[in-house]
């Protein structure tokens, strides 16, 4: 149609109000904690939890477990993912780590290396616990051994 031009990335990343941004080139060190919805275009190097929405873009990193109601990544993301709603794999996108998600779309040429749990409403509470307890390194048996 006339006058309409073509978008690339998803519609949500285009509408969504930031509260906090990781610019590129940026590099962040430490555990990342927002209530708002947080784009990264540089490097986290820890772990990000937001409780809206989490964008990555094409040039962002993040080297930690994620969680997020909503994460739609365009970048790459080393760690486990654990989403309350859905998940985005756009096609420059790249997963290297388990992923817990109630809704999950991955375009083609996107990159996922890992394990996925899809959840339910009845799952999401204790998926969230046991992977937020295996982030903080919770003791297990071969822990305890001596």
């Amino acid at each position: 149609m006339l006058g309409k031009t073509k978008t690339t990335g998803s519609s949500v990343e285009s509408r969504t109000k930031v509260g906090t941004l990781i610019g590129e080139g940026a590099v962040f060190d430490g555990d990342l904690t927002a209530p708002e919805t947080v784009r990264v275009d540089g490097t986290v190097n820890g772990n990000c939890t937001c409780e809206k929405e989490l964008i990555i873009g094409t040039e962002g990193q993040i080297k930690g477990n994620v969680s997020a109601q909503n994460i739609i990544i365009s970048g790459q993301v080393t760690g486990d993912l654990t989403v309350h709603g859905k998940l985005e794999l756009l096609s420059t996108g790249k997963v290297i780590g388990d992923i817990a998600a109630r809704s999950l779309v991955i375009d083609e040429d996107a990159h996922f290396d890992g394990r996925c749990t899809m959840l339910t409403g009845a799952d999401s509470g204790a998926s969230v616990h046991a992977l937020t307890d295996k982030a903080a390194g919770a003791n297990t048996d071969e822990d305890t051994e001596s």
